[in-house]
C-alpha cells in the first residue's frame, strides 16, 4: 500500500472558533509538543552528600533518611479497627488516624488494597484488611489460576507488576505476557484510586516505584507500604556504590516532593545485616518503609 503524500497547503482542514480559523495540522503538532514536554524520562537526582561523591557520606544520609519519621501516626494496628481483624506478623503499617482518608474508606466499605508480591504465602495483611472492609486485590504470577475470589473482598490475580509493558513483537516478552506495568493493571480494571499499595516485590521495588513516579500513577495511591532491600542495586540499578545509594535517596525525595509522608519504618533484624554486599553502617538489608499521600481525599 503507498504511502499518501504530504497534505497540500489547500487540503488543510480548519477548526472554526467563532472567528478565528486554527489548522487542525498545526493544532496536532501543538497539542504533540505539549504533551512530549509532559513527559518524563528520568527522575531528578539530588546533589551529591559531600563536596565529592562517598558511599559513606551517600550511606549515612539515606540510612538517616529512611529511619527518620516525617510525621507522626498515632493508630496504625488493624486490631484498633474491632471485628474479625488481626495482628499480622510483619509489619505492614497503614495509618488509621482520622486526619487521613483511609479509616473513612474503610468504614463506609469503600477502600481498596493493591498487593503485589511473589509467592508468598504470608496474606496474613490482606486477609484482615478485607475483613476491615476493604477491596483487596493481591498480584502473584505463581498462582495457578487467572483470577481467584477467596470471600467476598478478596481476589488473587495471576499477574506481576513490572516497571514496563512487555511488548509482544519481541519473543523473549511474549514469555511475560502476564506482567504489566501498575498503571496499565488500572486501566484495565477501571480503577482510578488505590487507597494502599502493598509492595514486597524482591529488589524490583526501586524501578516500580521510579514508574509510578514518572507516570504520575503515585498520584493514585494513599498510602505506600513496601520492602526495600539495600544489600544489592536492584534489577536494573547501575553504577557504583555512590551512584546506586544517591539514585534511590533521590527516588525517595521525589516521593516527598508528591506530598508523600513517611509515618513509619522497620527495620528487620532477621535478615542478613548488610548495604550493598558489605557488612557495613550498621544496616540491615531490609527495610519496611510506610508513607501516607497527604493530599489524599
Amino acid at each position: 500500500m503507498s504511502r499518501p503524500g504530504p497534505i497540500k497547503h489547500k487540503a488543510v482542514a480548519f477548526v472554526q472558533r467563532e472567528t478565528n480559523a486554527v489548522p487542525l495540522s498545526g493544532l496536532f503538532y501543538c497539542v504533540l509538543y505539549f504533551s512530549l514536554q509532559a513527559v518524563r524520562w528520568h527522575i531528578d537526582l539530588q546533589p551529591w552528600a559531600s563536596p565529592t561523591p562517598s558511599l559513606t557520606f551517600e550511606a549515612l544520609r539515606f540510612l538517616k533518611y529512611i529511619s527518620t519519621s516525617q510525621i507522626s501516626c498515632e493508630r496504625m494496628n488493624l486490631s484498633s479497627l474491632g471485628g474479625d481483624a488481626e495482628t499480622t506478623k510483619k509489619p505492614w503499617s497503614v495509618c488509621l488516624d482520622e486526619r487521613f482518608g483511609l479509616i473513612h474508606r474503610i468504614r463506609s466499605k469503600q477502600c481498596r488494597l493493591y498487593s503485589l508480591g511473589l509467592g508468598n504465602d504470608d496474606n496474613q495483611f490482606e486477609v484482615s484488611m478485607a475483613k476491615s472492609g476493604c477491596e483487596v486485590h493481591r498480584f502473584d504470577p505463581s498462582i495457578k489460576s487467572a483470577h481467584i475470589q477467596e470471600g467476598r473482598r478478596l481476589w488473587y490475580h495471576r499477574l506481576s507488576v513490572d516497571w514496563r509493558d512487555p511488548n509482544p513483537a519481541i519473543a523473549a516478552h511474549r514469555l511475560h505476557s502476564n506482567t504489566k506495568k501498575l498503571g496499565t493493571i488500572l486501566n484495565e480494571f477501571g480503577h482510578q484510586k488505590i487507597d494502599v499499595l502493598k509492595a514486597d516485590v524482591e529488589s524490583a521495588e526501586w524501578k516500580i516505584l521510579e514508574n509510578l513516579i514518572l507516570e504520575d500513577v503515585i498520584e493514585q495511591i494513599g498510602q505506600l507500604v513496601f520492602e526495600v532491600h539495600i544489600h544489592w542495586p536492584g534489577f536494573e540499578v547501575s553504577g557504583n556504590d555512590s551512584t546506586v545509594v544517591r539514585y534511590w535517596y533521590s527516588l525517595l525525595r521525589e516521593l516527598e516532593l508528591k506530598d508523600f509522608r513517611l509515618f513509619h519504618t522497620y527495620k528487620d533484624l532477621s535478615k542478613p545485616q548488610m548495604f550493598l554486599k558489605k557488612a557495613a553502617f550498621n544496616a540491615s538489608s531490609c527495610y519496611t518503609l510506610s508513607w501516607v499521600n497527604t493530599r489524599w481525599q
